[in-house]
């Protein structure tokens, strides 16, 4: 709607509501940084110029800059609600996410998905969805709930939904399955986007996959893939988040005539690194430092985002557009002093301002149909050579290794003097008493055990353990915690981080959260584990749309053959 005050104040007809003077302005729009003033009435900018205002603030020469958009996030992977997510990346000057609830919506389905939405709303962040397009992401696991074209119809007339989120199931759209290109159609005829997610897809097939309308993609890990999907015309997310940092790999790509098509992502990122590192700040500063054009790295982490999403109002300083603004005392270190939120002071050399408005309630689920009693993670031993998960730093992808493990009485067992530990992913949402049983390299465990009802993206409980008893006694807590962290030895759980909505976020702030994840962590490093956040690591190695050896519930799976695979070759 048209706010004819915010026309009466722009002509000077009326005082505006706000003006910030002396601002070095960047203009996004022009590419230039301009000395001037911004006028504010009812939310949104008024005037590139000074206006007689209620309040005047001067910047003395501070940098204006846009709010920042975080193309493509999973909030559930911050481990707290959407309001004590949206508290906490407010104070680095994301004034909007894009996020795709598919972790919630694996566990909860179409109720998950509306809690979300609800959960975001009075929020001091803009928080908008794109609807999960692949629950569950595979035929390959368990998860607690399915989403078909019928049940995202409705989700595609809602205001806050803008895109079908993340086509994970690249093999259902190059072979052409109807599901999936119905939920395709569904979104373009609602004229919303549709996101890619095709890590190293390449030639004929990711031509295939763009041809059926995929646009962007968050998973390029080199520079040659990242400049494929250009060329091919998909919008690359640079992504830099707890698990998979892929920033200083991916910016030499970007140039000037192609950093109109690239966006910034965290994808997903723990409290620890939001409270203590950053957001979408750190990646325009590093940008900035290692030659990027300063206004080229600002439109990245803004106008290209608001853009591709039809976030018209958002994105970037001019007249109409919502005054979601930052001061920015220099534009090295990119430390947000102070944040405008629709004209609103939100936050105040760097610390969040009071907000009248209480995290909505958490939904009642019972999301764990786990028996306990049952739970045995014996491996028989194998006469050839065991198929085994590496890890790989920094990534989310992993490698496939091959070689002998320590057997003993017709058993295969973990050997931590060679880093080879037993995982396991227990199913938890239907009963089914699955268990999917292999190995896995990285870790670094010497002793106990390592658990998480997070494991992307059907959210099953993951394991990892030198012995099946401190096995069992972290997949205990994670269960009697009705969902989360466990750390287990000597038969028992030393340390937890409960998750109590739907096993995959709290119901407190994230500073208690990111408490209680720092015990876990330095209990994990007592036990030997050698990642900086190992239960990250741990997520994503029961995602088998991610290469190259995962592991679900129903088994070890060869992601490059889309296929379930033998422990033992």
């Amino acid at each position: 709607m048209i706010d004819d005050q915010v026309i009466a104040a722009a002509r000077g007809d009326i005082p505006c509501d706000l003006v910030l003077k002396n601002a070095q302005i960047v203009n996004v729009f022009s590419g230039e940084i301009q000395k001037g003033d911004v006028a504010v009435q009812g939310g949104k900018v008024a005037a590139l110029d000074s206006r007689d205002a209620k309040i005047t603030v001067d910047l003395e020469g501070r940098f204006l800059t846009p709010g920042l958009i975080d193309a493509h996030v999973h909030i559930e992977s911050s481990m707290v609600s959407p309001y004590q997510y949206a508290r906490t990346v407010i104070l680095h000057g994301t004034t909007a996410v894009i996020a795709d609830p598919h972790e919630i919506a694996n566990v909860m389905g179409v109720d998950g998905v509306s809690y979300m939405i609800q959960a975001a709303e009075g929020a001091p962040v803009g928080i908008f969805y794109a609807v999960p397009s692949c629950v569950p992401a595979t035929h390959l696991e368990t998860a607690g709930a399915s989403l078909e074209t019928k049940d995202i119809l409705p989700f595609l007339e809602h205001p806050k939904i803008v895109g079908l989120a993340e086509m994970m199931n690249f093999p259902g759209v190059i072979y052409r399955d109807p599901e999936v290109l119905a939920k395709i159609n569904a979104a373009k005829s609602h004229r919303k986007t549709v996101d890619g997610h095709a890590p190293g897809l390449s030639g004929a097939d990711l031509q295939a996959y763009l041809a059926a309308g995929a646009a962007s993609d968050h998973e390029c890990t080199t520079p040659e893939e990242a400049l494929e999907k250009l060329a091919s015309g998909m919008r690359i997310m640079i992504r830099q988040g707890t698990g998979a940092k892929n920033l200083n790999d991916l910016l030499p790509i970007v140039t000037e005539q192609n950093s109109r098509r690239i966006m910034f992502c965290s994808d997903d990122r723990h409290p620890y690194d939001l409270l203590e590192k950053g957001h979408i700040n750190i990646m325009v500063a590093r940008s900035i430092r290692q030659g990027v054009d300063p206004v080229t790295a600002i439109r990245m982490a803004s106008l290209n985002t608001a853009e591709y999403f039809g976030l018209r109002d958002r994105g970037g300083i001019a007249p109409g557009m919502r005054a979601d603004l930052l001061v920015v005392p220099d534009l090295v270190d990119f430390h947000v002093q102070d944040v405008y939120s629709g004209g609103v002071k939100v936050v105040e050399d760097g610390c969040g301002l009071p907000s009248p408005m209480d995290p909505p309630p958490r939904p009642q689920t019972s999301s764990m149909n786990v028996n306990l009693d049952s739970l045995d993670f014996t491996i028989k031993a194998g006469s050839g050579k065991a198929r085994i998960i590496k890890l790989i730093p920094d990534q989310v992808v992993t490698a496939a290794m091959t070689g002998d493990v320590l057997q003993k009485n017709g058993e295969a067992l973990s050997d931590p003097a060679h880093d080879i530990l037993k995982i396991a992913v227990v199913e938890r949402h239907k009963g089914t008493g699955n268990i999917g049983l292999g190995f896995v390299n990285g870790f670094g465990l010497r002793k106990g055990a390592l658990a998480s009802s997070v494991a992307h993206d059907s959210h099953n409980i993951i394991v990892v353990g030198v012995d099946d008893v401190d096995m069992k006694a972290a997949v205990k807590a994670v269960a009697d915690m009705g969902g989360g962290l466990a750390a287990a030895a000597g038969g028992k759980a030393l340390s937890v981080c409960p998750l109590p909505i739907a096993g995959l976020m709290s119901d407190q702030p994230m500073e208690q959260v990111r408490h209680s994840l720092d015990a876990l962590m330095k209990t994990a490093g007592e036990l030997g584990a050698k990642a900086e956040d190992p239960f990250m690591s741990l997520s994503f190695l029961a995602l088998p749309v991610i290469p190259e050896l995962k592991i679900t519930d129903k088994g070890l799976v060869d992601v490059n053959l889309f296929n379930f695979v033998s422990l033992f070759e």
